[in-house]
């Protein structure tokens, strides 16, 4: 567990850290712009795989947790996180029922295998409360074939239809499916001016053209 670490850290360092300013200014973008209308100031909120804290550190509620491998991530997120450091596929040190909202974005495609998927599904469920949404977003299989093996780390292959199914076995319900939300990586892309991001956040038919990540909205049943 501590190279998986370690090399985790590693991958995530060559990857992300020249950009960590710019992607808190575009994730201040999302929470206040799209995301934040899914939390209530009173909800309980895990941020899934949640690297830097991008989205942990800009919403509020009541309560915020954050789960990831990477030790990194402790020192990113604010000192008021509860921070969790730990194979999400194991049992979470949560309660049943103790959660509202469980976010993840660009996450359930490094796991190593559909079982660990469905593991961490179920643990989900679990700490949800009836009614509480999870929200995943993560990039479309289906729009981006070739791309999407770029990534050294990305072991599943996801698009909307097949993260819709897991859920619904798993006991989720589907608020919101969108095939294409946000383009695909901003990784090596051009670092647009924010105006153009809430313009296109508006803008829902351009997202036929552009998007190339899902999103996946579910409520425990």
């Amino acid at each position: 567990m501590a190279e998986l670490n370690s090399e985790l850290e590693k991958t995530y360092h060559r990857r992300f850290d020249t950009d960590l300013e710019y992607r808190a200014f575009i994730w201040k973008i999302l929470v206040e712009n799209f995301f934040a209308r899914y939390v209530r100031p009173e909800d309980r909120v895990l941020d899934l795989g949640c690297g830097y804290g991008q989205f942990i550190n800009q919403i509020v509620c009541s309560k915020r947790f954050a789960m990831d491998l990477n030790p990194a991530s402790r020192s990113a997120v604010d000192a008021n996180v509860v921070f969790l450091e730990q194979d999400c596929s194991a049992l979470w040190p949560l309660p049943s029922s103790s959660l509202d909202v469980v976010f993840s974005s660009n996450f359930f495609e490094h796991l190593p295998t559909k079982d660990h998927l469905k593991r961490t599904l179920e643990e989900v469920h679990r700490c949800l409360r009836p009614g509480g949404l999870l929200i995943a977003m993560g990039p479309n299989a289906k729009y981006v074939p070739g791309a999407y093996w770029d990534f050294f780390d990305h072991h599943i292959a996801l698009t909307e239809l097949s993260m819709q199914e897991a859920l619904e076995i798993t006991g989720f319900q589907m608020v919101e499916v969108i095939g294409r939300f946000l383009p695909y990586t901003m990784v090596n892309a051009p670092k647009y001016p924010g105006i153009f991001l809430k313009l296109y956040l508006k803008l829902r038919f351009t997202w036929r053209w552009v998007g190339g990540q899902f999103l996946v909205v579910a409520a425990k049943r």
